[in-house]
This record gives structure tokens, sequence and C-alpha cells, in this order.
């Protein structure tokens, strides 16, 4: 199934992943959490994407995987948004998948995050030092086959992130091989240093990889310069996603409060755009979920 072309799926990325809440404004308690994503909410998003914080006193800088704390959560996001769907994170380094599988299994949210392919995730300083030690954000097939065989039986929508070209295209190898099924739901991460750029002009290109049917939307990583390519995804019917695990910066340069201003700036967008967000049930009806 797919929406009608005026209509767009909103999400919101609640929280990073390891962002200081002293320092930048992310949620970390259920309460914050579920707080946010009634703002968002209220601004169009229907679809959360969550991290989950450590709640012991100053150590909300820090992620979890205990599922306790990650129903509890989800579960406060629920109560205060009615009908909303969630997208868990489940990105994870190294082969052990046992902390995001045990979290899918307790919450069965509607749709995870399906990391698609590996990346050296790299950043440099202004003076050219690494920014932290080079690391592999490793997702080799049989990791991504792993996570596909806790999501299947949940009846979990995969959403495949690709942080580059190559892993765009072995998605739709993935569904060419029936290792997933098809038409696949696509998030292109643009933005990261050493994937691909934030530019409106990769937009068509990347669309032109695609398979047929296949359902995408933008992960846009960076400050105001990432607006242009919200738009330009928007024109091109792609579905939209925003929120402080993206970006802390308004289009006019200024530092948002929170995940509502920019929600409330990209459902703007949309509509100038001739685009009005999609309601829950109709997100669920495209996805397929009850």
């Amino acid at each position: 199934m797919s929406l009608p072309q005026d209509k767009v799926v909103v999400t919101c990325a609640l929280t990073g992943v390891l962002t200081n809440p002293a320092q930048h404004p992310v949620p970390v308690t259920p309460a914050e959490m579920a707080a946010e994503a009634r703002r968002a909410f209220d601004a169009g998003a229907t679809v959360m994407h969550c991290h989950f914080r450590d709640q012991r006193p100053g150590m909300g800088f820090l992620p979890t995987w205990e599922p306790g704390i990650v129903a509890e959560i989800c579960d406060a996001i629920r109560a205060a948004c009615p009908g909303v769907l969630l997208n868990l994170s489940t990105g994870v380094v190294g082969p052990d998948i046992g902390g995001p599988k045990a979290c899918l299994e307790r919450v069965k949210p509607e749709m995870a995050a399906l990391n698609s392919g590996s990346l050296n995730y790299l950043k440099l300083k202004a003076n050219g030092d690494w920014a932290w030690p080079p690391m592999l954000f490793d997702n080799p097939v049989e990791k991504v086959k792993a996570f596909l065989d806790v999501m299947n039986p949940l009846g979990i929508v995969p959403e495949c992130e690709c942080f580059d070209t190559g892993i765009l295209r072995s998605v739709v190898m993935f569904e060419q091989n029936r290792m997933l099924p098809a038409p696949a739901h696509v998030s292109l991460v643009m933005g990261v240093a050493s994937g691909m750029p934030a530019k409106a002009s990769w937009l068509p290109l990347l669309v032109e990889e695609m398979s047929p049917g296949m359902h995408w939307q933008t992960i846009l990583i960076g400050r105001e310069e990432v607006w242009p390519v919200h738009r330009r995804a928007a024109e091109l019917g792609g579905n939209l996603r925003t929120g402080v695990e993206d970006t802390f910066y308004l289009p006019d340069g200024s530092k948002t409060t929170g995940n509502g201003p920019l929600i409330e700036t990209l459902v703007r967008y949309a509509r100038e755009c001739g685009r009005e967000p999609a309601t829950p049930a109709e997100v669920r009806a495209l996805l397929g979920v009850p």
C-alpha cells in the first residue's frame, strides 16, 4: 500500500545516543520523553524514533538496553500520544544483539531501525585530529539477518538505515534475495562526516537507485544546512524526520528548545510543498500494522 501523494509520514527522533542533557535539550526520563513526544505529536509527528538513557542520577548521557526502563518509557509515550507508532533504535557495535532483542520482545514496537550495512564512523576536529578514535559501525549481512529474524515474528516493520549509496543498493538486493519483504522502508542517513553528505542535489540520484514502490525518508544530521534537503525530500515525495537526535538548530541558525519547534518547522515545509501529515491510522495502514 502507498499513501496519497499529498500525505507524508512525519517522524520525530526524540533523543540522541550520547548527547549530554546538561548541555542540550534532550529528554531522558519517562516523563520527559512522554512530554517531548506529545509536543511532537501535537505538531504532526505520528512516529517516534526512540533511544533510551540510563536513569541513574547524573548518568542520562549514557544509553541503556534495560528492558524494564525501555518499557516504562514506551508505555509513557503511548499513554501521552494515543495511536502513536513507536520506532525503536537497535544500533549496537559487535555481533551481540541481545540488548536490542530483549527490548523489541518486551515492547513490540510497530517499527525498529535496521542498520543495513557497515560504516567507518569518523569525524575530524578543526585541526585535523580525530574527534574520537576511528570506529567501525559493523552491520554485516548475518547481523542484519539476525535482526530480521527477531522483528519478523513480532510483526515489527524494519526501517532500513542507509548511510551510503552502497548500503541503499544492498537493501535492493535484500529485497531481491527475499531476505527482506518488499517494498522496503528506507532511511537515507545524510550528514554523517564519513557517510552521504546532506546535499539536496543527491536526492534524485538516490531515489533513482531505489526499487519500485520503495518507501523512503531522509535523516539529516547537521545544523541549519539540513533544512533545504528536508524541503527537497518533501518535494520529491519522501517522508520526513527530524528531532534533537538529528539537529539542535532551526533554519535561521537559532538553537531549538526541544523537539516541538523542529517538528513544527518540518510540517510547515511539508505543507508549503502541498503535503499534509498522515494520521496514525493512515500510517498504520501503510505499514500493515494493527
